[in-house]
């Protein structure tokens, strides 16, 4: 099958420009299709001229660079005068093979799907689509000072919607969410969630990780995983820290605030905000500052925080508060969107409704005088995390991928298993 992520690759670092949460669901449900006997080609843009054109991820999985454009200086806004480039290079490498080479087209983001829906005609095999975000939701849930979506964006994601033969929906929220500002056919739309490593993200000794990265046995930790932008709100971590840091001097001394991640989006254009924001609220000394980390570092952050901080203004489902929970650390997150599925409110962590500091403070500071209560959290965090596997999303596409075959009318393809 050809699964397509125009705008960013899955084997670049997750937590940083446009790499994100989209990046690991391609790879890792690429990785457990593989295992399932499908062969995966996922086409992505190439961003250096360095990148091997073809790399083989393992047995099974194969990512395909495709020039399309300037390697450096685009952004995912500037991608669809490169689609048709795009667009150009899958159909050549389809052409090289024999007719019938690729059984499914998956396409990711809109952008995806617009290079989907061409390849699906030329093909004649079906088109299944993953949104991840949806533009019509985030203008509604925008961050002050965040940039609206275009309307480009707005009617390429109408018409792919139109267009796709399966719509996978992360949540029931987000199935809503298509059926009611996109006109989506219910019939078309399946929910799979997304999954966790649960070999990588599991619990440990806090006592350990904490040494390992560096941070106070008795410390106080709130950790923000994710990229640097409004969307994302680690400036409502900063006030709610600070304002907890207000009200209790010896909280203030055993507090630490962790930020991994980079600027990304609308964050680039001022890249050292938080670092401000953190001095202008008088608590430079309790933040600290890391970049985007490897799954095996990252796993240690969740396990040496006390608590793992979401508060974005919306997610299409969360993969940091999956992880975070596999990890058997509770997670205090916005009341939005997927979150309100991968977070059970008031048994694996607690969600909080707007961004208001003091509203977050009062959450935050509850748990953080409450070990016990962060403890039974963080075991039905696990319990909740392990009810999400990769496996279990990888099997929800394949189910996916059949009934569409089947509705397209290769019901031969369908029996096969793709295989």
């Amino acid at each position: 099958m050809a699964t397509l992520s125009v705008h960013t690759s899955p084997l670049e670092q997750p937590g940083g420009g446009d790499a994100g949460g989209m990046n690991v669901y391609v790879l890792e449900t690429a990785r457990r299709l593989a295992d399932s006997g499908v062969a995966v080609e996922i086409f992505t843009r190439a961003t250096s001229s360095d990148l091997p054109r073809l790399v083989e991820v393992e047995p099974g999985v194969l990512v395909r660079h495709v020039t399309a454009g300037p390697y450096e200086g685009l952004s995912k806004h500037d991608l669809p005068a490169q689609l048709c480039a795009f667009t150009a290079a899958v159909l050549r490498a389809e052409a090289q093979h024999e007719p019938g080479w690729y059984d499914v087209v998956h396409s990711h983001y809109w952008l995806s799907g617009q290079v989907g829906w061409l390849a699906r005609e030329r093909w004649g095999v079906p088109l299944v689509h993953t949104a991840h975000t949806l533009a019509l939701t985030k203008n509604e849930h925008l961050a002050a000072g965040d940039d609206p979506e275009p309307l480009a964006r707005i009617v390429g994601e109408q018409q792919v919607v139109a267009e796709a033969d399966r719509l996978v929906a992360n949540t029931d929220d987000e199935a809503k969410q298509l059926i009611e500002s996109y006109g989506a056919d219910p019939g078309r739309i399946v929910t799979v969630p997304p999954g966790v490593d649960l070999d990588t993200f599991r619990p440990g000794s806090a006592l350990d990780a904490r040494d390992r990265l560096g941070i106070a046995a008795d410390a106080l930790v709130l950790l923000f995983v994710g990229r640097l932008q409004p969307l994302k709100a680690p400036d409502v971590l900063l006030r709610a820290a600070a304002r907890l840091a207000e009200t209790d001097p010896e909280l203030a001394r055993r507090l630490q605030v962790v930020v991994v991640g980079a600027p990304s989006g609308s964050g680039i254009a001022d890249p050292l905000a938080l670092t401000r924001l953190a001095g202008e609220l008088g608590i430079a000394d309790r933040v600290r500052f890391e970049p985007p980390a490897s799954r095996t570092r990252l796993a240690d952050f969740y396990t040496a925080a006390d608590l793992t901080v979401v508060p974005s203004y919306n997610e299409s489902f969360g993969l940091v508060a999956l992880e975070s929970q596999a990890c058997g650390v509770p997670v205090v997150a916005a009341a939005v969107g997927g979150l309100r599925t991968a977070v059970q409110d008031g048994r694996t962590g607690r969600l909080v409704d707007g961004h208001h500091t003091d509203d977050w403070a009062t959450v935050l500071g509850s748990l953080l005088y409450e070990p016990k209560r962060r403890a039974e959290l963080g075991v039905a965090a696990r319990a909740h995390a392990q009810q999400f596997s990769w496996r279990h999303t990888a099997d929800g596409l394949l189910v996916a991928y059949r009934d569409a075959l089947a509705d397209f009318g290769l019901p031969e393809l369908a029996a096969s298993g793709l295989a």
